[in-house]
This record gives structure tokens, C-alpha cells and sequence, in this order.
């Protein structure tokens, strides 16, 4: 080949190399991340310095108990079950897509299979202190391939105190889909498989909690705070029955709640 014809080919191909370089990659958005914790619930968070990835610590502030509330999936993705006993203890890893994960430890039970689709407000576990842990919370983690981010909730980043009841945050996960709004009253509610007083526990309301019913049907008679009643509440999330007794309504059968 002729050196000029050589030399043209030879800049031609570093040209295009040099053109594929200089394309940009474009970074991956965040999903809408949502609080880890129920709709209407208010939690106040904190950080540990000593921590190895940019973690908040989550309690509740609103009057409810922190152990026993459900843990949702603050977006999207697939859903995988961990288990470290000297530290995180029982947790949740969702990937997200796009490089894009969240963490949830300290799990005092899942609530889902390993490698699950989970959707943004679904129940994912239960709050604990498993793993090293000096009592229940939900250590929390948004990370963008492997490393640790600051948490946005809602489109927000927000603070790192180093103490709890500095800052707070009200959730309005799972606050939409189906079913009609209610807030719960009393504290260690249990929502269970079926409605029955035998049925299994899927999950124990800390507090007052934003649910939203499907439809009632009676089951078991239930006699608690002084009330009796045999209709029970089937729950979007999480999902299972619980008793209208707990259900913020004077009326024993939910006005506007169909039957099952």
C-alpha cells in the first residue's frame, strides 16, 4: 500500500476510534426511591460514623412500637434473602436494574422468597435486631454499583445526624392501590393468613399504620378492648387479615368495604 494511501487509512481508523471514546455513557436514574416503612408512619433516622457504606438507622417516632412493622421495598426489583450473623443478621438485597440496589438489615423475618419480583410498597420482611444489633431498627442503604450513595427519599436527599430525633421522615409508600384507606389504632396488631385466631402471623402492626381493605368477611369472633367482633379485614399490605376491632371506625362491618 502507498505511505499516503497508508497514512489516510491509519487516521480515518483513529478517527472513528477517537469519536467512539469521546461518546459519553449515560449514567442510569435513580429509581423514585420511597421511605422502607408504611404509608402515614413517621420514623426518625440517624447515622453511624464507623459505618462502611453512607447507611441511615431507622426508628419510629410516631408512638409506635419499631419491632414488628413491616419492612417495604422502597422501588422495584427482584428480591434476594441474605443472612450474616456477626452484622447484618437476617436482610434484604433488591436489585433494582441499572446498577441500582438497596439493603435492608436486622430483619426479624422475611416476607417474601428468594429472588422474588417485588413491587414499591410491598412487604418485604419484618422490623428486628438480628445480626449486631443493640435493638429494632432498619439499617438502610441505596447503592449505585457497589458503592454507597447518599439516601434521596421522594426526590430529597437526606441529613446525616449522628443521633436519633433530630430529623424525620412520614412515609407515603404503598399509601395508593387497591382498597379503601384506614388507619389502624393500638399497638402489636397482629395481621394473620386467614380469618382465623389460629391463622399463621404474617405481620404484627407496631402502632397506628395506613392500611388499605380490600373487603371484610367474617371469621373468628374476636373479643379485645372491651369489643366484639366477628368480621376481619383482608389488607392489601400487608397482605392478610386482621380484626375491624383494630380498624379506626366506630362501625363494627367497614361502611364502603365490600364482602369477600
Amino acid at each position: 500500500m502507498p505511505p499516503r494511501k497508508f497514512v489516510a487509512v491509519l487516521a480515518a481508523i483513529l478517527l472513528g476510534a477517537a469519536t467512539l471514546v469521546a461518546v459519553p455513557t449515560q449514567a442510569q436514574a435513580a429509581p423514585n426511591f420511597k421511605a422502607p416503612f408504611p404509608c402515614g408512619q413517621r420514623w426518625t433516622y440517624s447515622h453511624h460514623s464507623t459505618e462502611v457504606r453512607r447507611a441511615l438507622d431507622f426508628i419510629r417516632s410516631d408512638g409506635g412500637t419499631t419491632g414488628g412493622t413491616p419492612v417495604l421495598a422502597s422501588a422495584g426489583g427482584t428480591a434476594y434473602r441474605e443472612y450474616q450473623a456477626g452484622g447484618a443478621g437476617n436482610w434484604i438485597r433488591i436489585e433494582h436494574g441499572g446498577g441500582w440496589k438497596t439493603y435492608y438489615f436486622h430483619l426479624s423475618a422475611y416476607s417474601v422468597a428468594n429472588g422474588a419480583a417485588v413491587s414499591q410498597g410491598q412487604q418485604i420482611g419484618v422490623t428486628g435486631t438480628t445480626g449486631a444489633s443493640s435493638g429494632p431498627h432498619i439499617h438502610y442503604e441505596q447503592l449505585l454499583n457497589g458503592v454507597g450513595q447518599n439516601i434521596v427519599i421522594n426526590g430529597s436527599g437526606l441529613a446525616y445526624p449522628g443521633s436519633y430525633g433530630s430529623y424525620h421522615l412520614t412515609s407515603d409508600n404503598g399509601c395508593g392501590g387497591p382498597g379503601k384507606p384506614f388507619m389502624t389504632w393500638g399497638s402489636g396488631v397482629n395481621v394473620r393468613s386467614t380469618p382465623r385466631l389460629n391463622g399463621s402471623v404474617v405481620a404484627t402492626l407496631g402502632g397506628p399504620t395506613s392500611v388499605r381493605v380490600l373487603c371484610q368477611i367474617q371469621g373468628d369472633t374476636v373479643n379485645a378492648e372491651g369489643y366484639t367482633n366477628n368480621w376481619w379485614a383482608k389488607l392489601n399490605s400487608p397482605a392478610g387479615y386482621m380484626t375491624n376491632i383494630y380498624i379506626d371506625d366506630p362501625n363494627a362491618k367497614l361502611p364502603g368495604v365490600p364482602e369477600c
